[in-house]
């Protein structure tokens, strides 16, 4: 079911009203022969690498781990291969999956065709999970600490890779008439919210910092599952609210009224995060309080 679109005969413009127009940025940065360099693809890598800087910089700290880190910084450095799989064959595989399974179904070789597009960003959070999961029992590293450091990574590849979509002039959000609409080149002729710009200031931008305030100023990290937790309601608030916000996938369109695939599928993020958040803090006062001296008794007269 598709919900209400705006016309271009409903549509006025008024000098209050002029859209921005779309930067002119080739999506090809370099082209030799039949390579290219695209953007898309260096702000993945750009994600992942500034990402990867910062997990080393937190293996560094052990004091916002309660005092010994819990993994190593050549550890961190093998963690960016994993993720970097999980990322790009979750992404790619969950937005074939869960968007448009038909189409890749007539057209398997488009499969691997990631530099025109369509990264699911659910199909990339279970690839990493993945990753974690199998990095952790591989090297013997706490799941639920090394989980953590990972979701106080994920907003920085978070923010280049809705960057990257907005380069790609892709996910771009529905019409407006809001001054600081976009006509992309592949949505029309009327202005449209730079959802994909939304979704980097919320859950790039914003989430970052309310996750640095936790692992430095809270001791949250030495409560393993807190900070991953955090992240899981961070992103799914986040998400639903720009939802309402972004053009959903035409061949999808709304579930029902505004309802899209996205909120459905970022629900259970939120429930799993409020879960996981309960779990460690039980964990976290049962520890404590087998770890307190009892109290000795007082003495009949």
């Amino acid at each position: 079911m598709q919900g209400p679109r705006e016309t271009l005969t409903s549509y006025i413009l008024t000098p209050e009203r002029v859209p921005v127009p779309f930067p002119e940025i080739d999506p090809v940065l370099i082209q030799i022969g039949p390579f290219a360099i695209r953007w898309y693809a260096l702000a993945y890598i750009a994600g992942l690498l500034l990402g990867w800087r910062y997990l080393m910089h937190l293996a560094d700290t052990p004091t916002i781990w309660g005092g010994k880190s819990p993994f190593t910084r050549d550890q961190a450095d093998d963690l960016l291969l994993w993720v970097a799989l999980g990322v790009i064959l979750g992404g790619r595989l969950g937005y074939v999956l869960f968007y448009n399974p038909a189409f890749y179904l007539y057209n398997p070789g488009d499969i691997i065709a990631v530099w025109n597009g369509g990264m699911s960003f659910h199909g990339g959070f279970l690839g990493v999970v993945l990753a974690i999961y199998l990095f952790a029992r591989k090297h013997t590293i706490p799941l639920w600490s090394l989980a953590d450091g990972a979701a106080a990574v994920a907003p920085i590849g978070i923010l280049f890779g809705r960057l990257a979509n907005f380069i790609n002039s892709e996910l771009w959000g529905r019409t407006t008439d809001v001054a600081w609409g976009v006509v992309f080149p592949t949505g029309g002729p009327l202005p449209r919210h730079p959802s994909q710009l939304y979704e980097g200031l919320l859950e790039g931008v914003l989430l970052f910092i309310v996750l640095r305030y936790l692992t430095h100023h809270t001791n949250a990290l030495s409560r393993p599952g807190v900070v991953a937790g955090t992240f899981f309601i961070g992103y799914g608030l986040s998400r639903i609210f720009v939802e309402f916000f972004r053009e959903p996938d035409a061949h999808i369109g709304y579930l029902f009224g505004p309802v899209t695939q996205g909120m459905i599928l970022t629900v259970p993020m939120i429930l799993v995060g409020a879960g996981i958040i309960w779990w460690a803090q039980s964990k976290s006062q049962t520890a404590k309080s087998q770890t307190q001296p009892s109290k000795p008794a007082r003495k009949k007269k």
